[in-house]
Formats: structure tokens, sequence, C-alpha cells
């Protein structure tokens, strides 16, 4: 079965907005753990605007499932976060500074050289390592050259297509790029404006997928639902 990782960065958005500390990041955590999530996921940026460093620090002393640490290896500071928390899962995003949100898959085709020399810094610590790849076959392809545990496939286009009432054009490409990765022996994440509506179907049409990571949705989903009760909506989308 599809795994879901909650991604707490919405809390931590909240928090600093007002300052203080409510709501408690930690306890978000705890508490996604308690509802029944199967991980959760940071997304820590250099300019600290949502999840802080410090936050991942006391996040990893008290998480009993899965962590995933998202982020742009480019800053040695995340690195070195990475190797000093230990996560279960880093997932390198291609970010630029300052950008509002991931929007693009790496090139793994220019930038493979760089990725297997991180990838191979994590998993020599033994962490798993994901990377962003957006649904193209010559980038799955590019990605396996790396020596990745696990691709993430960017949902962004998904999302948008299935939307606009085009379910089969939009699951297209991704059943492509997921078929591609598990013949190429990679595990197969999938993240970003996966929601209520187009989860169920996307992880019907891949059944091999690993991981989601679903963050905005559902903390907005919990706004009306209740925080407990959207993270069991979504796990029932996946089952």
């Amino acid at each position: 079965m599809t795994k879901l990782s909650v991604n707490i960065n919405k809390f931590a958005t909240l928090r600093n907005s007002r300052g203080g500390n409510n709501p408690d990041v930690v306890q978000a955590a705890i508490d996604a753990q308690r509802f029944g999530a199967d991980g959760v996921t940071v997304h820590p940026r250099p300019d600290e605007r949502h999840i802080r460093y410090e936050d991942v620090r006391q996040i990893r002393k008290i998480i009993t499932t899965e962590f995933n640490i998202e982020g742009n290896p480019t800053e040695q500071k995340f690195v070195d976060l990475v190797l000093e928390t230990h996560p279960h899962q880093v997932t390198l995003v291609p970010d630029a500074l300052g950008q509002l949100t991931s929007d693009h898959g790496w090139d793994t085709i220019r930038h493979k050289d760089y990725l297997i020399n991180l990838i191979g810094i994590f998993q020599k610590a033994g962490i798993r390592v994901s990377i962003f790849v957006d649904p193209v076959l010559e980038m799955v392809e590019g990605a396996a050259q790396t020596g990745t545990d696990r691709i993430e496939l960017y949902t962004e286009a998904y999302a948008h297509d299935f939307a606009a009432g085009n379910p089969a054009a939009a699951i297209a490409p991704y059943l492509a790029a997921a078929s591609k990765a598990k013949e190429l022996g990679m595990g197969l994440n999938a993240g970003h404006d996966l929601d209520l509506h187009n989860l169920k179907f996307f992880a019907q049409q891949i059944p091999f997928l690993n991981e989601v990571s679903i963050g905005h949705a559902l903390v907005c989903d919990a706004i009306y639902l209740g925080y407990e009760n959207a993270v069991q909506m979504y796990q029932r989308q996946l089952k």
C-alpha cells in the first residue's frame, strides 16, 4: 500500500506569521503520527520562512515513524543538517533561493555528476535518497544513472489536467515515467498538489507507488475537517 507522509511546513508558516510557538510544529509532527500518517515530511529552506533548522532537530528527537527531509543540497548547511539528524529519507529538490514552492524536477542529465556525488554522501551515511523529477522518460533514465534509491514525481501538471476534466491525459505521462522507474529498479514517490479529489485516481493507476508527500492541501482541509479527520481521509484515498 502507498504510504502517506504529511508535510507539516504550513504549520510552521502559520506559527512564523505571528511569532511564538502556536501552532507547535513538533506537536504537529506528533499528531500526524498519532492520527495515522505513515511519515512526516519537512522542507527547510535557507531563509527558514517556515520550517526552521532547529525544528528539524527537535522533530527528529520525537519521530516514531518515517522522517523525510526535503531541500536543495546546494546549501552546505542543508547537507550538514541531514547528516546530523539522519532521517530515513532525504529528498533532493532543485529549488532556487527564495523560491515560493518547488516547481520543477532535476535535469538529471545535466546535473548527473553533481547528483552522483551528493547521493553517495547520503547513502554512505545510511540515508535513503529520493530526487525530484518531472514525468519525462529521459529524466527518469538519467535519474537511474545517478544511483538514487527513489524518484519523486512532481505532480502539479497531473493535478492541473485532472482538475480540467482530463484524467486519462493527466495520468498518461506519470504512468509512463513510473513504469520506467520500476523497470530501472528505482522506488517511486510522488508529490505536489495532490489532494482529496485527485489522489485516489493517481494511486489506483500506479499501484506500485511507494509514498506520497502531501502538505498544503491536507492542512487546508484540516482547517475545515479537523487535522485527525483530514489525515484519515487522505489515508482512505490510498486504500
